[in-house]
């Protein structure tokens, strides 16, 4: 019988991914360009050498079991470390990065960035750029996991041995409602009471390991949890719940009429947003050297923060 090191190759990870993905075996082989059979036993030859089951295949469906469960969350992990192995290899060679992945906090302007990549991808660099939602302790999460080579909007971050940041700008954040939310006509400033009795528009944090950060939410208050930043602005806009939301992305819906700012017991927030990336004692990839070059210019910063999508 062969060793669990003998079977668990790069191969039979990302085929186990594939299991997962298409929901049964007979649909991964095809996608795999691979005969049934031949799959099934590279199934077992895995769960002989590792002595568990990894899928239950009493129903239709090929349902990872717990054991199964654990072993596609870390051949994900190893998968990446791999690649990021092959990639590290590459830039030493080339001095380009194969792929450059930024990770971009919703609180940053996509139309900045997608300029930023236009601008990039004109020179034809042999690096893919692959670019990566992030929300609060995620955007951080995706770097310092080397999921990401560029983090962008990554909150109150001082540069270590090992990650290096720079300020891209302070963002100031207003509590606004739409006006025919009941608080909006609510004597100021706003009560904890008061507020607590009010569904609140919360981000959900993308880490995907340990505790989330959880900003503005009073104890025991109802909460609508929805994926970006623009999303808890949408919602806010409807009057489906009420927040604080950046001043910088809110500004033209304030001054249209379309929310409205309120005080409240809480002081106001300002939050030095960063944008950061890994030391390596190889130095900087010439991707990378680029685009630390790009956030160099004061008007790039201010445009990451402040160029949303306006009324």
């Amino acid at each position: 019988m062969q060793t669990a090191s003998q079977v668990l190759t790069p191969d039979a990870l990302q085929m186990l991914q594939t299991i997962a993905r298409t929901g049964s075996f007979a649909a991964a082989a095809r996608d795999l360009g691979m005969v049934p059979s031949a799959l099934t036993y590279r199934v077992r030859q895995m769960e002989d050498a590792l002595d568990v089951l990894l899928f239950d295949r009493s129903a239709r469906h090929a349902k990872p079991t717990p054991a199964g469960l654990e072993l596609l969350r870390e051949s994900e992990r190893l998968l990446q470390d791999l690649e990021a192995v092959a990639n590290r290899v590459k830039r030493v060679a080339t001095g380009w990065e194969p792929q450059f992945t930024i990770a971009i906090d919703s609180i940053i302007a996509k139309a900045t960035v997608m300029e930023l990549c236009d601008s990039f991808l004109a020179s034809q660099p042999p690096t893919r750029i692959r670019l990566r939602d992030e929300t609060l302790s995620g955007t951080l999460e995706a770097l310092t996991s080397g999921q990401a080579d560029l983090a962008l909007g990554v909150a109150d971050l001082v540069s270590t041995s090992t990650l290096q940041a720079l300020p891209l700008g302070d963002v100031r954040f207003v509590y606004a409602v739409a006006p025919h939310h009941p608080l909006a006509s609510a004597p100021e400033p706003l009560a904890d009471d008061l507020v607590r009795q009010h569904r609140a528009v919360a981000v959900a944090d993308t880490i995907s390991r340990g505790n989330g950060v959880t900003i503005g939410l009073l104890g025991g208050q109802d909460v609508l949890t929805v994926a970006t930043m623009q999303d808890k602005l949408d919602a806010q806009l409807r009057g489906l719940g009420c927040g604080s939301v950046p001043e910088c992305m809110a500004g033209p819906y304030i001054d249209s009429g379309r929310l409205v700012v309120k005080t409240t017991q809480q002081p106001a927030r300002s939050v030095r947003v960063n944008y950061a990336w890994r030391a390596s004692n190889a130095g900087a990839g010439r991707a990378l050297q680029w685009w630390l070059g790009q956030l160099q210019s004061a008007t790039t910063r201010s445009a990451l923060l402040e160029r949303h999508r306006g009324v």
